[in-house]
């Protein structure tokens, strides 16, 4: 099992920054170098839609079109943590961000067998 948590969530003004943390506790006899490490956020009852992604050891990080330039996605492997920096942020950033992991590098949430249990964040105008 990987249990993920998720902190740094909160209400802040259009233009602002925000840096989200995902703790990770992996027991699954590997090391959490070997996850590929996934940021999503859901709206209401939409569907969970993919922010970004970092491989194992950083580098070759992929974003959606929507962040991309505004947030960064890091990780710490020491740590066994990810991280979220999210600048310039815009009212339809407003979501509920989760972060994931898989052994594959993946695009859609279904893909993902890992998950936290998600931290708000809320971006007013």
């Amino acid at each position: 099992q990987v249990q993920l948590v998720e902190s740094g969530g909160g209400v802040v003004q259009a233009g602002d920054s925000l840096r989200l943390s995902c703790a990770a506790s992996v027991n699954t006899g590997l090391n959490f170098s070997k996850y590929f490490m996934a940021w999503f956020r859901q709206v209401g009852g939409q569907e969970r839609e993919f922010v970004a992604r970092s491989n194992g050891h950083g580098g070759g990080e992929v974003y959606a079109d929507s962040v991309k330039g505004r947030f960064t996605i890091s990780r710490d492997n020491a740590e066994n943590t990810v991280f979220l920096q999210m600048n310039v942020l815009k009212p339809e950033d407003t979501a509920v961000y989760y972060c994931a992991a898989s052994l594959l590098p993946k695009l859609l949430a279904r893909n993902y067998p890992f998950w936290g249990q998600g931290t708000q964040v809320t971006v007013s105008s």
